[in-house]
C-alpha cells in the first residue's frame, strides 16, 4: 500500500481506477492493433518528443516506405532522414536506423523478447525497451516516459528529480509496484493515456479526474510543483547566413558532418558568426567573398531575420540568394553542385524547407527550367 497523507491507495485500487479511467477514455491508435515488435518500436520512439496528432502521419509515412526491419536496415541513411524529414531530433532516426541494422546483423532480424536484451542494443532506450517488451511481448516492466514521471509524482507525492540516477529508481520501483502483472501491455497504455490526456503537464482535467481524493498534489495545491523540474538551461542563440548559391540552373548543399544540430542533414554554404549580419555588412564578410571567389556575383535577395527555436538554442537565421559567375574553390571542394529543383529529394533541417517552399526561393528551386 502507498500512504498519501492520511488516506491510502493500494495497488489493485490504483489499477481498477486506472483500468476503469482507461477503458472509457483509451486512444484508437494504429500501433495498438499489432503486436508485431518492430511496429511498436517505430511508433514509441516517433512519439518520444512528438505529438500523436503529428506523429500519427509520419508513422504512416514510415512504416510504408520501410515496411520490416530490413527494409530500414538495407536502406540509406539519407533515404531515412528525407522519410524523417519535419519530425526534428534526428538523432532518433540515426539511431533507429543503426539499432535496426544491428538487429538485423546480431539477431538475424529478430527483435529480442526481454527487456534486458533490449536494452543492450545502441539506440533503445529505457523507455522504448520497456514500451516494445511490455507491449509486444507482455513483460510486466515499466514504460516510463514524461507522462507517467508526472502521474506518479502528481499521486503519490513523489520529489525525487526524474532526471537523476535516484530519481529514476525512485519511480520505477514505484511503477513496478503498482504493475498489472496479468496486463502490463495494458497497464503501461493507461498510464501513458492518463497523462497524456487527463493529467496534463499545464491545466490538468482534475475536477473530473478519478484519483483526485488520493492525490497529493491536488489535496496540496501543488499541481504546478510536482514533479520537481531541473533547472532550466538558458537558450543559446546563434547567428546564421544561408548563402543559396546560384550558378545557371544549379545551386550547392554539404552534408553537415560535425556533432552539432541537424547532424547529416543536407543544408546550403553556411557563415555563423557572433552576432547578426547586417544586410548592408554582408558585402563586406571574408567568408562570404571565399563562397563566392573572385569572379563576380549578384546578391538577388536577402530575407528578414528568421527566429527558429530549439531544444536549447535559438537560431537567427537569413537567408541571401546569390548568382555567380563561376564556380569558386571552396565551393567545389566542399559542397556538392545539384540541379536546384533536387534540392527537395534531400533531407534538410526544418528550417531550410520552409523557406524552400515559400516566396522567392519556391521560384527558382521548384520550378524547372
Amino acid at each position: 500500500m502507498w500512504k498519501l497523507g492520511s488516506l491510502i491507495i493500494d495497488s489493485m485500487d490504483f489499477k481498477s481506477i486506472l483500468t476503469g479511467w482507461y477503458e472509457q477514455n483509451r486512444r484508437d491508435l494504429p500501433w495498438r492493433s499489432t503486436k508485431n515488435p518492430y511496429y511498436i518500436w517505430v511508433s514509441e520512439v516517433i512519439l518520444q518528443q512528438t505529438r500523436v496528432a503529428q506523429g500519427l502521419a509520419y508513422y504512416q509515412r514510415f512504416t510504408a516506405t520501410f515496411p520490416t526491419i530490413y527494409d530500414l536496415a538495407n536502406a540509406h541513411e539519407d533515404t531515412v532522414l528525407k522519410v524523417w524529414q519535419g519530425l526534428g531530433y534526428y538523432t532518433r532516426a540515426r539511431n533507429l536506423h543503426n539499432a535496426a541494422k544491428l538487429i538485423v546483423n546480431q539477431y538475424n532480424g529478430n527483435i529480442p523478447h526481454e527487456y534486458s536484451e533490449l536494452i543492450k542494443i545502441k539506440g533503445i532506450g529505457d523507455y522504448s525497451a520497456g514500451a516494445i517488451a511490455s507491449f509486444a511481448f507482455k513483460q510486466a516492466v515499466p514504460a516510463i516516459d514524461g507522462n507517467v514521471y508526472r502521474i506518479i509524482a502528481r499521486v503519490f507525492g513523489v520529489f525525487s528529480l526524474p532526471t537523476t540516477a535516484q530519481g529514476k529508481r525512485d519511480f520505477h520501483q514505484i511503477v513496478m509496484d503498482l504493475m498489472d502483472m496479468e496486463a502490463p501491455d495494458t497497464f503501461n497504455q493507461a498510464l501513458l493515456d492518463f497523462g497524456a490526456l487527463q493529467c496534463v503537464p499545464q491545466s490538468p482535467k482534475c475536477s473530473d479526474c478519478p484519483f483526485k481524493d488520493y492525490c497529493y498534489a491536488y489535496r496540496n495545491n501543488m499541481i504546478d510543483s510536482l514533479p520537481v523540474k531541473s533547472k532550466k538551461l538558458v537558450p543559446r542563440n546563434r547567428y546564421f547566413t544561408y548563402l543559396l548559391i546560384q550558378f545557371g540552373y544549379n545551386t550547392f548543399i554539404s552534408k553537415r558532418k560535425s556533432k552539432d544540430i541537424w547532424h547529416s542533414l543536407y543544408e546550403f554554404p553556411l557563415i555563423e558568426t557572433e552576432k547578426a549580419i547586417a544586410p548592408n555588412q554582408l558585402h563586406k564578410q571574408k567568408a562570404l567573398k571565399e563562397w563566392v571567389g573572385k569572379k563576380g556575383y549578384t546578391i538577388v535577395y536577402i530575407s528578414d531575420e528568421v527566429k527558429h527555436l530549439l531544444s536549447h538554442q535559438t537560431l537567427h537565421t537569413r537567408f541571401v540568394i546569390i548568382k555567380i559567375d563561376a564556380v569558386s574553390e571552396k565551393l567545389a571542394k566542399e559542397c556538392t553542385m545539384v540541379p536546384a529543383t533536387e534540392v527537395s529529394h534531400y533531407s534538410t533541417p526544418k528550417l531550410i524547407e520552409n523557406f524552400l517552399a515559400a516566396e522567392p526561393a519556391a521560384k527558382y528551386f521548384h520550378n524547372k527550367p
